[in-house]
């Protein structure tokens, strides 16, 4: 096996750094399981499955099951626990989003857990102060959380358990505390510098003004506090009330606009995933305002291709799959929004014809550097989860901040941080995501399923940010293409473009092809064939998001579970 080559493209001046052997050779090959990429086994389990990103939570999951609690009591007493163990990544300040299998039903439920921009604020005003885009910290991007509402909407139709039994175990390791896992106190040491500057911060999310170690011990009684209103007096424990007028107070006090009635009139809503058959499976994401549109378009264009022919790793696989990516985030960019201020034309773009029309636009030996979205209109970090139960029922569940610990904005007394996705809009008139009172913004968390010939098959999702719908078509492609297992679909090396037209910020199209990040794993002549295509290549350390996954066997039930390597997560059922 070859040492790491560590090379400078003169050039260009950009640095790679290349692993290992060839990408899709045998690199494991002395292992018994003789599976390439795969860091561990799948996990198998006949009654239950939780796959989260701390193995404390895994453990809060499959206790609340066991306790007869169904899957959705377990993922709620799961994503409580991690708002206080993973606040680098969402807590109850930020949005949720879920698909559900239900096994009375036998289909799919969609909740959109999306908040709203404060209704007293306005494009106009950004204008008038001189904006040209909505800053990522501070008071000004906050929008209302939405994932205490999502608890109870999805509570009421698929719970078991009583809400104060399912926040119990977050409100008791909030107050005796638990030693921090190494990865997310690395990504808490980063945001402390960024953001102690806000009034709250420093007092309630370090150790005199370190982030905790990994290791050490941390508490937070004050969401210990808020975790407890909300037991006893449900979703108005925190949309309205004292904890609300804190809220708002607090944000209006650092120059921001957020009000109590923005926090009581918030709800979410029940969407109907929509859905993309590759292969032979279908796969089921959930409609703007978030992303998830933009996996099924790629799969879409990427169905034509013979990836029996096509190795995993090679330049032919890299080169279509980050065109294909070009094509759908260029449709991304013009046309997601939220449904009320903005109707995206999602039949149209589902559609196979319109995927063959926009495919005509690959040139297999040249990668492009600018793309027009294909249809015009009239006019990070976060967490993924999944769990399932006896009954069959499976959730797929993602919850995020934003930006890691969010806006900055800690509310005194209450122990958590309020997301920044207003950034996510667009300070220009006429585009369907500028910034409008009461809109949502574009979402990037979503949440993933796949069901075969009508049955549920995999719960699965991929968190980080512009990453996600990339990362949702590799594990796709990595299982149905290249016949990978559960556990290696989300180890394999992956690919990352960056640079493709955003639907946030100044909205600048891309007009140079944008960067291409590939983890190491693929091989320096890979790198040399997709560069004489045009692409530019950069090492990029570490934003390649993070895997959950189950999977039913749908003959016999037996759950499979895997859990992201590159963090400190674990997939354990019974």
């Amino acid at each position: 096996m070859e040492l790491p080559h560590f090379i400078r493209h003169c050039r260009t001046g950009l640095y790679l750094v290349l692993g290992l052997g060839m990408a899709g050779s045998s690199i494991a090959g002395d292992r018994i399981a003789s599976r390439d990429f795969a860091t561990r086994s799948e996990v198998f389990a006949p009654h239950a499955m939780a796959a989260t990103s701390h193995p404390l939570t895994t453990q809060i999951a499959l206790d609340v099951m066991k306790r007869g609690g169904s899957a959705m009591d377990a993922a709620i007493a799961a994503n409580a626990a991690l708002g206080l163990m993973e606040p680098t990544g969402n807590g109850v300040g930020g949005d949720l989003f879920a698909i559900v299998w239900d096994p009375k039903t036998k289909k799919l439920y969609g909740y959109n857990g999306s908040g709203r921009s404060p209704k007293n604020l306005s494009l106009q005003w950004f204008i008038d102060h001189g904006y040209k885009d909505v800053p990522s910290y501070g008071p000004l991007p906050v929008t209302v959380p939405g994932a205490v509402d999502a608890w109870f909407a999805l509570h009421d139709r698929f719970g078991k358990l009583p809400m104060q039994q399912n926040l119990a175990p977050a409100i008791s390791y909030a107050r005796n505390g638990h030693p921090v896992a190494e990865t997310i106190s690395y990504y808490w040491n980063l945001s402390v510098p960024r953001l102690s500057k806000f009034p709250g911060f420093t007092e309630q999310f370090t150790i005199n003004g370190h982030a905790p170690r990994k290791g050490e011990i941390w508490r937070n009684s004050n969401l210990a506090n808020t975790l407890e209103k909300i037991s006893r007096e449900g979703r108005n424990g925190f949309y309205k009330g004292s904890t609300a007028k804190t809220i708002a107070d607090y944000i209006q006090a650092q120059g921001g606009f957020l009000s109590v009635d923005d926090l009581a009139d918030h709800h979410g809503e029940w969407v109907q995933p929509i859905s993309t058959n590759y292969r032979g499976v279908d796969v089921w994401e959930l409609p703007p305002n978030g992303q998830g549109l933009a996996a099924l378009q790629m799969l879409n264009i990427l169905e034509a291709y013979d990836f029996s022919k096509i190795p995993f790793g090679s330049a032919e696989h890299v080169h279509l799959f980050t065109e294909a990516k070009k094509l759908a985030f260029a449709d991304r960019a013009a046309l997601y929004a939220d449904p009320e201020f903005s109707k995206t034309p999602v039949e149209k773009l589902l559609s196979k014809d319109y995927a063959a029309e926009r495919r005509k636009l690959i040139n297999p030996d040249r990668a492009m550097q600018a793309i027009d979205a294909g249809v015009a209109l009239n006019q990070g970090d976060t967490i993924y989860m999944t769990v399932a139960d006896k009954d069959g029922m499976m959730v797929s569940l993602i919850q995020s901040n934003y930006r890691g610990m969010g806006s900055g904005m800690a509310p005194p007394g209450l122990g958590f941080i309020l997301q920044d996705r207003g950034e996510q809009f667009v300070l220009k008139a006429g585009h369907p995501n500028s910034f409008a009172p009461g809109k949502r913004p574009f979402h990037t968390i979503i949440p993933a399923f796949i069901t075969k010939n009508g049955k549920p098959w995999i719960s699965f999702g991929l968190m980080g940010g512009a990453m996600q719908p990339q990362g949702h078509v590799q594990i796709v492609m990595n299982l149905i293409d290249f016949h990978m297992n559960l556990q290696e679909a989300g180890d394999a090396p992956r690919i990352q473009h960056d640079g493709s037209t955003e639907p946030a910020g100044q909205n600048t199209a891309m007009a140079d092809g944008g960067m291409l990040n590939l983890e190491s794993g693929f091989s320096y002549p890979v790198i040399q064939a997709l560069m004489r295509k045009g692409h530019k290549i950069e090492f990029a350390d570490g934003p390649y998001g993070g895997y959950q996954a189950i999977m039913q066997d749908p003959e016999t039930g037996v759950y499979a579970g895997a859990s992201e390597s590159r963090k400190d997560g674990q997939a354990a059922g019974y």
